[in-house]
């Protein structure tokens, strides 16, 4: 096995991240998945959910991606989000307006996809707030 991964984590907005890591988490189109090194390669669209780093430290730290595409290839990991954010970023008031807003889109969604889509954003949500590190970085 390869000494890390190299991983960057692209938003429109800014690169988030870009350093070699132990493992990092992805919530990909058809489940979360854990890339290490060597992982063969695979691009697959993102839903939205929690990226979470393990750094070589064994710190891990989690980001929030909404949309876009993961692509694993010999290089390492790149995940290209319509939307990504440091966890750090978010409060419980926040996750709590975001469920809210998520609750409220979901009874006017016009299709079953979107309405599915849309619950899967809100159950990510509500697993946050169960996590005791809502805000903060969490030793492994």
């Amino acid at each position: 096995m390869a000494e890390g991964t190299k991983l960057e984590i692209v938003s429109p907005e800014r690169l988030l991240l870009s350093e070699t890591v132990k493992s990092v988490t992805v919530p990909g189109a058809d489940g979360y998945f854990t890339v290490l090194g060597d992982h063969a390669p695979l691009m697959t669209t993102l839903k939205p959910g929690f990226v979470t780093v393990v750094r070589n430290d064994g710190i891990s730290h989690v980001y929030y991606v909404r949309g876009g595409f993961a692509d694993v290839s010999p290089e390492g990991l790149t995940i290209l989000a319509e939307e990504a954010q440091d966890i750090a970023e978010f409060d419980r008031a926040k996750i709590e307006g975001l469920i809210a807003a998520g609750l409220t889109a979901q009874q006017a969604a016009s299709t079953a996809d979107e309405e599915m889509r849309l619950q899967a954003e809100i159950d990510s949500w509500r697993n946050l707030l169960l996590d005791a590190s809502v805000g903060t970085s969490t030793a492994h």
